[in-house]
């Protein structure tokens, strides 16, 4: 029996404050159910030799759960999009970024607006209208909006720069359009590409706008400047947007753990990251109000102004390296990761979650790692991305790419192998048929009434004996098999994996779930690293004294 099951109570006590690995009394065990294994779809995935292509229809239809969101940033849209629009939305997204929409979908030049021409005109005939729904529509705004013209606002790419930075400038300045205010005001626009702008005026109509500046990071002395320009970015973005657009940015997030889950990031539950929560307030010796602060945004954070968070981790090539450790406290561990940066911030925020997904290595410096995205996940990590993630409860993700265009078996170009068009895109199939897998056949569940167990999944890996609660990080410490469970009145779905398992490795685990009226057990048997998912209809309690505890139905 593993040495924290005998640790005396005060020992206990820090365990359970840390909530990492939570020992649960044995109870008597009644009937097993056994779980309906999810189906899987038979398919070949696009030969690796084959480069700039992957096939959409390695499933068939299905679609996202109204309560979930999934925004297409990736790259291939083009392989499919003139044969059938809608595809993607009959893939499991909800909604498609700007840059991958076509002309049908947003009615500027499509080469002006690649340039970052934001004058480029309206194309369409007046009584055009885009196909794309308010809430099929999303937007990226990258370092590149502000930094280049006509905004000019080098504090982009130089946090340091935030002193420097105007909100706005004086009426009549030759440089009137170089401030904050203007870039923000200037996206009431939105509304003119899709011709739906409400008589009222110019508006954005995006259903989600995204930011992806990543300058989070600055000196101390710097953070009160920081802050208030991340204030007032939002609090200016809010004034012109329509009453469905939300608002959110890839940073800052209540908690950042770089894809590493440390029990430090476990323990240290408090308070958010400052940049987070940090108010804005003026500073004298700057002169932010002649810079154009307003008095309106003192005492208003980032944290409160967005619509939802988006904590998520880009993979290094070492997550996708069987052959690497990935059970030590600072190992990397693909699955620990993607569930403890949920684990840990919704504990530190209400709002909903919304992260990024990629499913290239990203570019890394660190000793070890790639320094170029050449190296997709392999199959299991793509598909369970697109299982174990919904079963954090976040809200929605991004499925993102930095390439965009594909041009199947093109010349390759110098210099950039093994990246670009010249990558092999079946890892996209294998994450395509873990969506298919989770909402074609359980997207009943996520109806608004779920519960996520999270890390109060209950596993035994005894055979019943002792019992279990683990979050991420103590789960890749002890190096047992992962579950995760989601419960919907009667019904529980378990998704469970023995991450970076050989292919021939057999792996048991018991999974329960007693509250209630429930006393539902099941054993799990794995295969390698498999992502298993199965449902099942879970009995209730009966008592001979009492009777039907509950509703007996």
């Amino acid at each position: 029996m593993n040495a924290l099951y005998r640790m005396p109570i005060r020992v206990l006590v820090c365990v359970l404050l840390s909530a990492a690995t939570i020992p649960l009394k044995a109870q008597p065990r009644p009937n097993q159910t056994t779980l309906t294994p999810t189906p899987r779809q038979s398919f070949v995935p696009t030969p690796q030799a084959v480069r700039g292509y992957w096939n959409i229809d390695v499933v068939g239809d299905f679609y996202l759960p109204k309560t979930k969101s999934l925004t297409f940033c990736g790259a291939g849209r083009n392989l499919h999009v003139n044969e059938s629009w809608d595809k993607l939305f009959r893939r499991g997204f909800s909604s498609i970024e700007r840059a991958r929409m076509t002309e049908d979908e947003i009615g500027f030049d499509p080469d002006a607006y690649n340039r970052h021409d934001y004058e480029a005109k309206y194309n369409k005939s007046a009584t055009w209208k885009s196909r794309l729904r308010p809430d099929q529509r999303a937007l990226i705004l990258y370092q590149s909006y502000f930094a280049d013209q006509p905004f000019n606002l080098p504090w982009a790419r130089n946090s340091e720069l935030a002193k420097d930075t105007y909100f706005t400038r004086p009426a009549g300045a030759a440089n009137v359009r170089e401030s904050m205010g203007v870039a923000m005001s200037e996206l009431d626009g939105g509304c003119v590409g899709f011709n739906d702008c409400p008589p009222s005026g110019e508006m954005s109509t995006y259903g989600k706008i995204f930011f992806d500046i990543e300058n989070e990071g600055t000196s101390f002395e710097n953070r009160q400047e920081h802050a208030n320009l991340y204030v007032y970015k939002i609090w200016k973005l809010l004034k012109v947007i329509s009453p469905f657009t939300e608002v959110g940015g890839i940073g800052p997030v209540p908690h950042n753990s770089y894809g590493y889950s440390r029990s430090s990031d476990f323990a240290n539950i408090s308070s958010p990251d400052w940049l987070w929560e940090m108010t804005a307030q003026h500073i004298e010796a700057t002169n932010t109000r002649g810079r154009g602060m307003p008095d309106t945004i003192v005492g208003k954070s980032f944290g409160e102004l967005v619509h939802f968070q988006m904590p998520g981790t880009y993979y290094l090539s070492s997550d996708f390296d069987y052959a690497a450790p990935h059970n030590g406290d600072e190992d990397r561990h693909w699955l620990a990761s993607l569930l403890g940066e949920q684990e840990v911030n919704m504990k530190l925020s209400p709002k909903k979650r919304i992260a990024w997904q990629w499913l290239f290595n990203t570019q890394s410096s660190e000793p070890g790692q790639a320094s170029r995205a050449e190296f997709p996940a392999p199959p299991a990590i793509a598909e369970g991305m697109a299982i174990f993630y919904w079963f954090t409860g976040a809200h929605g993700a991004i499925f993102w790419d930095d390439w965009n265009q594909l041009t199947p078996n093109a010349p390759v170009v110098p210099g950039r192998e093994n990246l670009d068009n010249n990558r092999n895109y079946s890892v996209y199939e294998h994450y395509l048929h873990g969506l298919w897998r989770l909402f074609k056949h359980h997207g009943d569940l996520f109806n608004g009434k779920e519960k996520y167990l999270n890390e109060n999944t209950e596993c035994s890996y005894d055979n019943g004996q002792t019992w279990v609660r683990m979050n991420s990080n103590a789960q890749k410490r002890s190096g047992k098999p992962f579950a995760r469970a989601i419960v919907n009145g009667d019904q529980i779905l378990i998704a469970a994996t023995q991450p970076y398992a050989s292919p021939d490795k057999e792996s048991q685990m018991m999974v329960r779930y007693t509250d209630g009226n429930y006393q539902f057990y099941t054993t799990i048997n794995l295969k390698g690293d498999d992502i298993f998912l199965g449902r099942a209809t879970m009995p209730k309690v009966y008592t001979l004294a009492l009777g039907c505890k509950g509703n007996c139905k």
